[in-house]
């Protein structure tokens, strides 16, 4: 169970539950205490429950807001989970995997953790802690995070990235056109996406279809620039003409 979910999941428990304790809620997540504690020391840290001794506390407010966000934060969760278990078939032992910060690519962990000796890089927040609990061996780009992706960005991130070879990257975008160009809504993710372009062997794209003929506001470039796509489901036929080419 990935982090965002447990979060929800936890949150559900104590709205139904007030005097649920960790010890129940490890054995109903299946997850150790300790798990448990760090998940709310995280949310305490947001401000969405008080911690007390042997259980938590909702703060109502802060809970109502964060059930909502971590609901559309799993939407999409089973077609992400499935594009991640075929994205890691395209990852060998010995690799050095990049990840951007996007959900699709932290869907991708669980599959990594079955790899030997991976070296993983990643722009993502979540990401980073979801890695290094797989117990990978896990670099994080740092720079401004993105409060609505926990996503780092900027240049320190950038530079970062630029002194990283890795074998394959892994990244989304908010829109694919018809005619193959990915957009981006946030123009400090896309800049640094160009980035891991430059320092990757392989660049394949993480693309559910619900993004399929939307345009966003920034231009992050085209499918031509790119060594493949993912999708659950048959791409454009605009696209995958362009994809044969490669």
């Amino acid at each position: 169970m990935m982090i965002g979910e447990r979060h929800r999941r936890i949150l559900e428990e104590l709205k139904k539950n007030p005097e649920i304790t960790v010890r129940e809620l490890s054995i109903l997540l299946s997850v150790s205490e300790p798990t448990v504690r760090r998940d709310f020391t995280e949310l305490h840290r947001k401000g969405i429950i008080t911690k007390i001794y042997g259980g938590a506390i909702l703060n109502q407010g802060a809970a109502d807001r964060e059930i909502p966000f971590l609901l559309r934060e799993n939407e999409k969760s089973s077609v992400k989970t499935e594009m991640g278990a075929k994205a890691a078939e395209m990852v060998k032992d010995g690799m050095v995997v990049m990840l951007d910060g996007s959900t699709s690519a932290y869907h991708l962990v669980p599959y990594l953790a079955r790899k030997k000796d991976l070296i993983v890089v990643t722009s993502g927040a979540k990401t980073a802690v979801a890695l290094a609990e797989a117990n990978i061996p896990t670099f994080c780009t740092g720079g401004k995070m993105l409060i609505h992706s926990f996503s780092y960005v900027g240049e320190q991130a950038e530079s970062f990235v630029r002194r990283i070879n890795a074998d394959l990257l892994f990244f989304s975008c908010h829109g694919l056109s018809d005619e193959g160009q990915m957009t981006e809504r946030a123009i400090e993710e896309a800049d640094l996406r160009r980035a891991m372009f430059g320092v990757c062997k392989e660049k394949i794209l993480l693309c559910d279809s619900s993004k399929f003929g939307k345009t966003c506001f920034y231009n992050m470039g085209s499918v031509s620039e790119i060594d493949g796509i993912i999708s659950e489901k048959p791409l454009p036929p605009t696209v995958a003409e362009m994809m044969k080419r490669k």
